[in-house]
């Protein structure tokens, strides 16, 4: 935890996303709220139905505009913890694919900053998928 009584995780990492671990990392005395955002993947995209499977890549530097993001909604009035992760690698239909956790004081503060995270990291965050569908033709999503 910082000086200033905020906390913030960030990673992009191949192992499963831990909820448990993401919510004891933004606990905080002063938080009277928490919210969360899990994004999974899902089995159309697009209009598409058929996707098996994703493949996500990040770009070296994904982790620290990732942590430049989890900085910026930390910063915001009445948050006190953040954490962000994403997941890199081959991930199946059903699997966790972003985390995104903030701890505030209040829970507007908690879902303003959730709804922050997760639009800023996926507008700024350089990791891109690549969807195969049951049809074999794979699409890439980001580049």
């Amino acid at each position: 935890m910082s000086q200033s009584g905020q906390s913030t995780w960030v990673g992009v990492q191949s192992e499963a996303l831990s909820v448990d671990a993401a919510l004891e990392a933004v606990a905080h005395p002063r938080a009277g709220a928490i919210a969360v955002f899990i994004g999974t993947v899902r089995e159309h995209d697009g209009g598409q139905d058929g996707v098996v499977r994703l493949d996500y890549s990040a770009h070296p530097d994904a982790e620290r505009v990732l942590q430049q993001v989890a900085d910026e909604v930390a910063a915001h009035p009445g948050v006190r913890g953040v954490v962000a992760l994403h997941r890199q690698g081959e991930l199946e239909v059903g699997d966790r694919a972003v985390l995104c956790v903030v701890s505030a004081e209040h829970r507007a503060e908690a879902f303003d900053g959730a709804r922050a995270l997760i639009e800023e990291c996926k507008a700024r965050v350089p990791i891109w998928k690549r969807q195969h569908f049951d049809s074999g033709d794979p699409v890439w999503i980001g580049l």
